[in-house]
């Protein structure tokens, strides 16, 4: 069973940073598009962004769209989702996915998942 490993989560005061990283051991991220979901506390799992397998398009909800940003080095076989300007609504559990299809629509066609990483903004 093919699993991905988030890190980088914590505790951060607000206008602070983090930068999230989504590993593959064992397997090759760069065959697949990736996304991050986020699951704030009794709340719904969301998809806030995703990165196609080429990197030529990304895809950011809303809620964080400025202040985040995703990259991939497939070199090092990681996605990244870099935080900036955190607030206390970003506090959640950020799981990443590979995922099937990433459009401007969202990510779509989740397949591997992560465990995810705690995330807390608070001063």
């Amino acid at each position: 069973q093919k699993e991905l490993v988030e890190s980088g989560g914590g505790l951060v005061q607000p206008g602070g940073s983090l930068r999230l990283s989504c590993a593959a051991p064992g397997f090759t991220l760069d065959y697949y598009a990736v996304a991050w979901f986020r699951q704030p506390p009794g709340k719904e799992r969301d998809g806030i962004s995703c990165i196609t397998k080429s990197a030529d398009m990304t895809y950011y909800a809303d809620s964080v769209k400025g202040r985040f940003t995703i990259s991939r080095d497939d070199a090092e076989n990681t996605v990244y989702l870099q935080m900036d300007s955190l607030n206390p609504g970003d506090t959640a559990v950020y799981y990443c996915a590979t995922v099937w299809r990433c459009s401007g629509h969202g990510p779509q066609g989740m397949e591997y998942w992560g465990k995810g990483t705690l995330v807390t903004v608070s001063s």
